[in-house]
């Protein structure tokens, strides 16, 4: 039998007044798949930043504008990147949940 289990999930953009946006469900819905697809792309676009970013610094011939814009981006990639991680570990299971909460480590390891 399938787990019918709903929870909120936080999405990866925000209301016009800038407040968060949660959607409801199994994840399995359009709107599930239009945020995954969003992440995605944020995390891609974060990835390229952080690429261009390494070059201009090591150029060492940038003016306070270029840096200044260079900053905007990264703050803006980075408040992406940490709502897909909260989205994302938000819906982590929890090692307190029932069921398989994936490799459990043997009690020896713990000395």
């Amino acid at each position: 039998m399938a787990d019918t289990t709903e929870t909120a999930r936080l999405l990866p953009w925000t209301s016009p007044d800038g407040k968060p946006c949660l959607l409801v469900g199994d994840g399995t819905g359009y709107v599930s798949r239009i945020a995954d697809t969003m992440e995605e792309a944020q995390l891609c676009l974060a990835a390229e930043l952080i690429e261009e970013a390494w070059r201009v610094l090591g150029e060492r011939t940038w003016t306070s504008g270029e840096l200044h814009l260079l900053a905007v981006q990264l703050t803006e990639s980075l408040a992406d990147v940490h709502r897909v991680a909260e989205s994302q570990g938000a819906r982590l299971p929890h090692p307190d949940d029932e069921g398989d909460g994936g490799p459990q480590l043997p009690a020896e390891a713990f000395g």
